[in-house]
């Protein structure tokens, strides 16, 4: 939070220098940034703009489409930390976030070990087990006991 407040102190502060240069030199300003946007008078009013500065607009905008997709694609990708840049490779919750190794709660800030990323890979696999056999247990009961007729159908009326 300090760093913002140095940052955004020191960009006001240099904005309201250049400011105050321009006008100072307003006129050798002005006449600069004429000529190198095209407005001065050449052959006919705006020629020199629409010729020069004026054509780039559209590369402007489409520069400005690529740059948005990039930071979509980008957005996509990094860390869903709020404020956070790096890119996030590392799924929590499910798969449902994916995180950099600062913010991931297995990590706690440092970089991954190859003794972590063996635990948590030994967990994985011991929670995958305890799956499939609670599945194999209720799939062998169910085919031990088999499926139980209810009412109303042809096994239950004698009707077989």
């Amino acid at each position: 939070m300090k760093w913002r407040l140095i940052l955004t102190v020191g960009l006001a502060c240099a904005a309201s220098a250049a400011l105050v240069l321009w006008v100072l030199n307003a006129s050798q300003f002005g006449h600069w940034f004429q000529v190198h946007t095209g407005t001065v008078n050449e052959s006919g009013p705006y020629y020199g703009f629409w010729s020069g500065f004026g054509s780039d607009l559209e590369e402007f905008g489409i520069l400005g489409a690529i740059g948005a997709g990039i930071y979509q694609l980008v957005k996509k990708y990094n860390c869903h930390e709020p404020g956070c840049w790096r890119i996030g490779q590392h799924p929590a919750a499910g798969g449902q976030f994916l995180l950099c190794y600062r913010h991931h709660p297995d990590y706690r800030g440092k970089k991954p070990t190859h003794e972590l990323i063996e635990r948590l890979h030994r967990e994985h696999l011991e929670r995958q087990a305890a799956i499939h056999s609670k599945l194999d247990e209720v799939q062998g009961h169910l085919t031990v006991k088999g499926p139980q007729p209810t009412a109303g159908t042809a096994d239950s009326e004698g009707l077989t």
